[in-house]
């Protein structure tokens, strides 16, 4: 009998790759079982890893932001979108230290983003330029807005020791926001879900190779991904204590993530929808200048675990 293959699944602190950690807190319980893979989640530090460590074949697949991905598939790293992984899930907060009473007095600011190719960038600049402000670098003298990339696991402490108050505050996925929150550095502006309701942010991705080879055992993972997804929506209870281990966050903070509102992040719908990723790649080539050549989606989106799956 054929040893099974080791997928190594990249990931990071952060709920929207909560579903990945129930999944292996069932397994580590005997609730399931693999047959076809052993599973080993990779914890990576930020976004610019795991994209290194998709292009170097060291990572089997990984949970990574949407637009990252498209851009990985465009430059020629053979890999399938397979599943979403969650939907909202993101916060804007403002620090308590730069004095922010209005959206426009984040203007001289600086803003932190987690990465350049994400829906954090897209969706706050387009609520900046809602305003007829302009985000941008440190060196463009047009900017109003300063944007600075950094690793979501940072920021707590970025806020925390910016005594000045520089920052003005920083868009991110949870539970970063709520944590800043709850020790008192910053205050909720607004939710992800209010600017884009239910928007995609993070997916499952995996290598063309691996699916080749190891198709039943993508097939099984991709399965127990979506049943881990309706597992969080139906006991947020228990979610938020896989997620205080397994994302190194405060159980009550991941539980507020999880139901206050009950739409703040949604994990049972977690079929990819490419009108959605179009909607996204339009807007970051026509209205940003992040993006100069589309890819095609219907070649990068491979539906057919998700489908199997009974994914939503």
């Amino acid at each position: 009998m054929a040893e099974k293959p080791i997928l190594k699944i990249g990931h990071l602190k952060i709920t929207d790759h909560l579903i990945l950690g129930v999944t292996k807190d069932k397994l580590i319980k005997t609730e399931e079982s693999f047959k076809s893979l052993r599973l080993a989640p990779v914890l990576m530090n930020g976004w610019n890893q795991v994209a290194d460590a998709l292009t170097d074949g060291s990572l089997d697949g990984a949970f990574i932001l949407a637009p990252t991905a498209m851009d990985l598939f465009k430059s020629g790293v053979k890999l399938k979108l397979i599943l979403f992984t969650h939907r909202s899930g993101s916060i804007l907060v403002k620090s308590k230290a730069a004095n922010i009473k209005k959206m426009e007095d984040f203007k001289g600011k600086v803003v932190l983003i987690p990465y350049q190719l994400s829906v954090h960038n897209m969706l706050f600049h387009k609520l900046l330029a809602d305003l007829g402000l302009k985000p941008g670098i440190s060196s463009d003298p047009e900017a109003d807005v300063i944007l600075e990339v950094m690793a979501p696991g940072t920021m707590l402490d970025a806020v925390k020791y910016d005594e000045e108050g520089e920052i003005g505050g920083f868009i991110v996925a949870e539970p970063i926001g709520s944590q800043v929150i709850a020790e008192g550095y910053g205050e909720e502006v607004c939710l992800s879900k209010d600017l884009w309701p239910g928007h995609p942010c993070c997916v499952f991705v995996m290598r063309d190779d691996v699916i080749g080879k190891h198709p039943d055992a993508v097939q099984e993972l991709t399965n127990s991904l979506v049943r881990s997804g309706m597992t969080i929506e139906e006991d947020p209870g228990r979610a938020a204590g896989i997620g205080a281990e397994f994302l190194g966050q405060e159980e009550a903070v991941i539980k507020r993530v999880l139901t206050d509102p009950p739409d703040r992040i949604t994990t049972d719908k977690l079929f990819p929808t490419v009108q959605e990723l179009e909607m996204m790649q339009n807007y970051m080539q026509q209205y940003m200048k992040i993006i100069d050549k589309k890819i095609d989606m219907n070649t990068f989106v491979d539906t057919q675990f998700a489908k199997a799956a009974g994914a939503k």
